[in-house]
């Protein structure tokens, strides 16, 4: 496969295993030195703005663990999820790593009780890739959801 076919299958793998909820695969995915971050600002610094996800490998194994526990309330029950990945942009770093910019889409649709909802989130993503024993892996992931810095309900997926 060529860089572009085998990073964008990368990034469609991913959506997958998140709309399919399957944590224990979307955390392989991951460098051990990996961090995913969701701030708040488009123009914010992780280092000295709010965040509505910073976490390291160590916070990203314990927040897939509460989500895997069934004791998040807004997991219950767990959301229906379809992602679309779009506008993929890659630029190469070298032999075996890769800035990836893409944008997204999710569905989300919750049931509870007699209730239900249908949700839109929408946004950018930044990946930095590299292989490791030649499987691509992620060691840095940012999220800019469009109203990220407006008023949000509880993310009970990931993003």
């Amino acid at each position: 496969m060529s860089l572009r076919q085998d990073i964008e299958q990368f990034l469609y793998r991913e959506a997958r295993l998140m709309d399919e909820h399957r944590f224990e695969d979307w955390e392989a995915l991951w460098t051990d030195d990996g961090v995913y971050w969701v701030p708040c600002a488009h123009d914010g610094a992780p280092d000295t703005d709010v965040a509505i996800i910073y976490a390291d490998r160590a916070a990203i194994t314990r927040r897939l663990l509460r989500m895997k526990s069934g004791a998040m309330y807004i997991q219950d029950p767990r959301a229906e999820l379809a992602r679309l990945v779009g506008n993929v942009e890659i630029h190469p770093d070298g032999d075996a790593a890769a800035r990836v910019h893409s944008t997204f889409n999710i569905t989300e649709f919750r049931r509870r009780g007699h209730q239900s909802w249908l949700r839109t989130w929408a946004g950018r993503s930044e990946h930095h890739l590299r292989q490791e024993d030649g499987v691509w892996k992620m060691a840095f992931k940012k999220v800019l959801l469009v109203n990220s810095d407006g008023e949000l309900p509880a993310l009970g997926f990931l993003v």
